[in-house]
């Protein structure tokens, strides 16, 4: 039985902490949170104890894995000081995405996690659905041919004024890391962006890609639109049929070429999405993260994991400098010691 211990206690922390519990392969076992009125809640919500500092808590409960759930500047800044506190603990680590908004940090601890030999992995849970792995099992066995294009949208509301590019590091590492799961590494990129009205950053934004694969695609993102349904579309076509997944568990439809049929399968009942399905994302991405961790998997074969955050942040930092000099950014891969 995994010994899992959380560090940061809001919403998604708490969420963490459920379905860590719901797993027949862990056991949680202590939660730490900076602000104590949020770890004393978790903790009697929980049945565990309580830590207000992680260190203490690693010190004391030594757990196989820790989840880091911090938040901070671009839902990402807090992210460094208990990764790399929990890896020198000897922790198998499942952080929340961003991986981080500094590049050179992020860099740091995907290699300290590789120079522990721990398994780490980022929450990119849209990749975790079952339709989203069906959609990339087509891929593998040849149904869509060779891949051409790749056109992906997501928007939500999001009010918050942060720095200006606030939208692009916290909203797109899931739509970075969907296009990457289907299409493979992206080589290039050309943003535009825009500061809708009464908006201090850039909070609407499209993307031109180029992967090394040759294929092509458009990402379209937005903090500025109320969400509806969906919210998340991702269209893939190549030389013998196209899908199209819509927010990753709502139907996915296979269209193939010079044929009038189709394929649907639809995930969510009625077609609706409500906040359990989105939250059934979360408890599929933990699930497998244990599942691969108690498999004894190899760090570097971990699914979604803390390089996948990187690559998709390197991509980010080349589109924020595409709009800052309006041309053409090559993606600078990650630079990792081997």
């Amino acid at each position: 039985m995994l010994r899992v211990a959380v560090i940061g206690l809001g919403p998604i922390g708490n969420a963490h902490c459920r379905h860590y519990q719901s797993s027949p392969l862990c056991e949680l076992v202590g939660v730490c949170d900076i602000i104590q009125e949020r770890a004393d809640a978790a903790a009697e919500h929980f049945n565990v104890p309580a830590f207000y500092n992680a260190q203490d808590m690693l010190r004391q409960l030594k757990p196989d894995i820790c989840g880091i759930c911090t938040g901070g500047y671009e839902y990402g800044s807090d992210h460094y000081e208990p990764t790399m506190q929990a890896l020198k603990a000897g922790c198998h680590v499942l952080g929340e995405k961003p991986i981080c908004n500094e590049i050179d940090k992020a860099e740091e601890m995907v290699r300290f996690a590789r120079e522990q030999k721990r398994c780490y992995g980022i929450n990119l849970n849209h990749r975790f659905t079952p339709l989203a792995r069906t959609a990339n099992k087509w891929i593998g066995i040849g149904m869509l041919g060779q891949l051409l294009f790749v056109n992906m949208s997501m928007w939500i509301m999001n009010p918050t004024e942060s720095s200006p590019w606030f939208q692009l590091k916290a909203l797109h590492p899931h739509t970075i890391d969907i296009m990457r799961y289907f299409c493979g590494e992206i080589s290039a990129v050309h943003c535009f962006a825009l500061k809708a009205p009464g908006r201090s950053i850039f909070s609407t934004a499209h993307f031109n890609l180029e992967f090394a694969s040759g294929v092509v695609g458009g990402l379209t993102g937005s903090y500025d639109i109320a969400r509806g349904h969906p919210m998340e579309r991702c269209e893939v076509a190549g030389t013998k049929g196209r899908f199209v997944l819509e927010d990753m568990f709502m139907e996915l439809t296979y269209y193939p070429a010079n044929c009038a049929e189709k394929t649907v399968i639809s995930n969510t009942p009625f077609g609706a999405i409500t906040e359990k399905t989105f939250d059934d994302t979360f408890r599929n991405r933990i699930h497998h993260f244990v599942q691969q961790v108690a498999n004894n998997c190899p760090p570097g074969s971990i699914d979604g994991s803390g390089l996948d955050g990187l690559a998709a942040q390197c991509v980010l930092a080349a589109a924020i400098e595409s709009v800052q000099c309006r041309s053409v950014v090559n993606v600078k891969q990650p630079l990792l010691d081997e």
